[in-house]
């Protein structure tokens, strides 16, 4: 599924934002990329989107070799390439619904058929109520969330999540982190870079943890450890809920 084989990326600074980094993902694999900031978590994704080719090194998705792709088939490959962007790049003069359909409109789908992913991605993400607002009148959950149904209205293979969580409170972490396992057990693959240790830690999922552009740690899960933060990542769901719907009770009286 994805491939990094010796992969350097010298910026015209001077400075190598990645040093010889090789990893290999297989398909419907969810990994968390940790580090410090300008420990090179975005440098990958960029690479990963072609949006910037490395110095040295090779990079596979699936069938296609990165480095030699062509101009003409990059609109191709970022179909099947979702992002999910830190700052959102949501925009504000237009609706929920039109943010959502504009990669669809981008990519030429036909009218009929980006209405109906719309409204399928949306009631995936839990915003059907919310499709005709503007972004302005909508929390950052709810914003984030936009986010992810724009990423995934091309159903792509892959989901490049970069800090989905950033600016949210426990709960609507736990929130988006729920959405993004479920998607990711119906088979994408998901790279979630992110600074939330709480989650990493009780999420059993792959960790690559990086530091000045080199890979110094990449964990695999045990099937033992897997089971044991499996159940207390059930846990803490389910405390999260409660408290949601304590405060929600609160809030009615």
């Amino acid at each position: 599924m994805i491939k990094l084989n010796r992969v350097s990326k010298k910026f015209g600074t001077g400075v190598f934002g990645l040093s010889n980094v090789s990893f290999n993902m297989d398909k419907g694999e969810f990994v968390f990329l940790v580090g410090p900031s300008g420990s090179g978590k975005t440098t990958i994704f960029k690479l990963l989107t072609r949006e910037i080719l490395p110095t040295e090194g090779t990079i596979i998705i699936n069938d296609w070799d990165i480095v030699r792709l062509s101009k003409a088939k990059i609109p191709h490959l970022r179909k099947k390439v979702g992002v999910i962007f830190q700052d959102l790049k949501i925009l504000m003069d237009r609706t929920i619904f039109e943010n959502v359909m504009l990669p669809l409109e981008v990519a030429g789908i036909e009218p009929e058929e980006s209405k109906k992913r719309v409204n399928d991605v949306l009631a995936q993400v839990g915003l059907s109520g919310h499709k005709e607002k503007f972004p302005i009148q909508l929390a950052g959950g709810e914003l984030q969330r936009a986010a992810i149904a724009r990423a995934l209205v091309l159903s792509p293979d892959i989901i490049l999540a970069d800090e989905a969580t950033g600016n949210l409170d426990t709960a609507n972490s736990w929130d988006i982190i729920k959405i993004l396992t479920d998607i990711n057990e119906k088979g994408t693959t998901i790279i979630m870079a992110t600074h939330n240790l709480d989650i990493v830690k009780n999420l059993p999922k792959r960790i690559i943890e990086m530091n000045k552009g080199n890979i110094v740690k990449d964990s695999k899960i045990s099937k033992e450890k897997k089971d044991s933060l499996h159940h207390s990542h059930n846990s803490k769901s389910h405390d999260i809920h409660d408290q949601k719907s304590s405060t929600m009770e609160g809030e009615q009286k």
